[in-house]
């Protein structure tokens, strides 16, 4: 069989259950890829080599001897480094806290171990996790591996977490979002990442940025792949009330039945200013397709633009995180990354009656998208605005998370799948988003969508 590190989770599970598979096998596959390229890549602040090796060799006996566990029995993953790890390093992207160990564990790590999956190790993230570019002054930024001569933006700010899926020294991996972070690595390296609704997934152990907006998610070689991760992690945990009182999604009845008689939105013309051509010229090629396999794409006019959600979002976004981080943040010798430090301090300009009128706010104009959309089963957009840019050309005063924001500010849930490429080979995206605590219908708007293309096939060239 081919090396394994280049085949999807269902895959590999297949194989492992067929025993043509070992998870031995495939974690030092998976660690011999990392070694090689990982003094490019930079995907990981730790690799666990060790602990992994030793959780293959577990795994393998267990499965050999009949006590296979579940489907993800032997899988690898990386995590995202706010996931805290009782007794490990726990940096949460900044060099302030680089000697920080956690005193308690994630809920949906201990869900992936209790699933017998085997992590490889914690992925870099931008300081704090806010940013979308994906850059960390002080840490590195990882390398977008669909360019290996230009120093490309990797996607933020779950930026290892990408670059370690797109690469395929991972097969999976964890992301956050509370903007953009899962799916705005999954447009730039390639592949697809699931953000989820508030309180789908526990929180609890979760290095946070903005508790009224973060949301951890999956992030995928493919639909199917995010489908299985979301069913492990979501669910009710008592240590986060947020997650209280949803039904868990089981997106399994619908995933496959196609588009045929959905309603989707298209993306309004208003939005369509500033957008890259190559970006919008594949953006209506997927619309074309999923037309053509038989969904009604219904022009829609929303009530307030993209980018004003978005503003809204961002005040949420600097009044919770200053609150957590003012001392650090105020303090000129932290050796902090001076790209996020304003960021941060902007939330101490806030006032307390500017962030509550921005809830309240929220609240309404929640209310007003859902009448808008009503009748739509999802929204189409393009996930960013630009394919993937080198660092040296980014702007830091400015977000690429324009056409993301506004889906937490409305706690929305979107997916974000590969739908095609540039002329010089960049990877694009396409954004499907859907009303809150709608996850299956996204999932199957996405494998509908991936079921007709090859997109999520194409490697990049450095993981070759």
């Amino acid at each position: 069989m081919p090396s394994p590190a280049f085949l999807p989770v269902h895959q590999l599970s297949a194989e492992i259950a067929a025993g043509r598979l070992s998870p031995v096998d495939l974690v030092d596959d998976c660690l011999t890829r990392t070694a090689r390229l990982e003094p490019k890549l930079q995907a990981y602040v730790s690799v666990h080599a060790a602990e992994a090796r030793l959780a293959a060799e577990a795994a393998d006996k267990a499965i050999r001897s009949g006590h296979r566990i579940g489907s993800l029995h032997g899988i690898p993953i990386a995590v995202k480094d706010l996931v805290e790890i009782e007794g490990k390093i726990a940096m949460g992207g900044t060099a302030a806290w680089k000697h920080r160990v956690a005193t308690q564990t994630a809920t949906l790590y201990r869900k992936l171990v209790a699933a017998g999956m085997i992590v490889l190790g914690k992925t870099h993230t931008v300081e704090f996790a806010y940013g979308g570019w994906g850059t960390n002054q002080k840490l590195g930024t990882p390398w977008n591996p669909w360019d290996a001569g230009t120093h490309r933006t990797p996607g933020g700010s779950s930026s290892g977490s990408g670059v370690a899926v797109g690469a395929r020294v991972a097969p999976w991996a964890i992301g956050t979002d509370t903007g953009g972070s899962v799916r705005i690595p999954a447009a730039w390296n390639g592949i697809t990442g699931l953000k989820t609704t508030i309180g789908r997934i526990s929180v609890h152990g979760v290095l946070p940025l903005s508790p009224t907006l973060d949301t951890p998610g999956p992030i995928t070689r493919s639909v199917e792949d995010a489908a299985t991760l979301f069913c492990l992690l979501q669910g009710a945990d008592p240590l986060d009330p947020r997650t209280a009182g949803h039904t868990d999604c089981d997106p399994w009845p619908t995933l496959r039945r196609g588009v045929k008689g959905l309603r989707l939105g298209g993306f309004p013309a208003a939005e369509r200013a500033g957008v890259d051509a190559e970006v919008l010229a594949a953006y209506d090629r997927s619309v074309g397709l999923l037309a053509s396999l038989g969904a009604e794409i219904v022009d829609v006019s929303l009530p307030t633009r993209f980018a004003d959600l978005g503003g809204i979002n961002g005040r949420i976004m600097s009044a919770e995180a200053y609150a957590a981080l003012a001392d650090l943040v105020d303090d000129p010798a932290s050796p902090l990354d001076e790209d996020v430090r304003p960021r941060v301090r902007a939330g101490a300009a806030i006032s307390s009656r500017d962030y509550l009128t921005a809830l309240m706010e929220r609240e309404r104009l929640k209310r007003t998208y859902a009448q808008a959309t009503q009748g739509l089963d999802g929204v189409l957009t393009p996930t960013t605005v630009t394919p993937a840019i080198p660092i040296a050309a980014i702007d830091q005063n400015t977000t690429p998370g324009m056409l993301t924001r506004w889906v937490n500010f409305l706690d929305l849930c979107a997916l974000a799948v590969p739908n095609g490429f540039t002329a010089g080979g960049l990877p694009l995206s396409l954004q499907i988003v859907c009303p809150g605590y709608d996850e299956a219908m996204a999932l199957r708007i996405g494998w509908a969508y991936q079921t007709a293309t090859d997109w999520h096939e194409r490697l990049p060239p450095m993981a070759a």
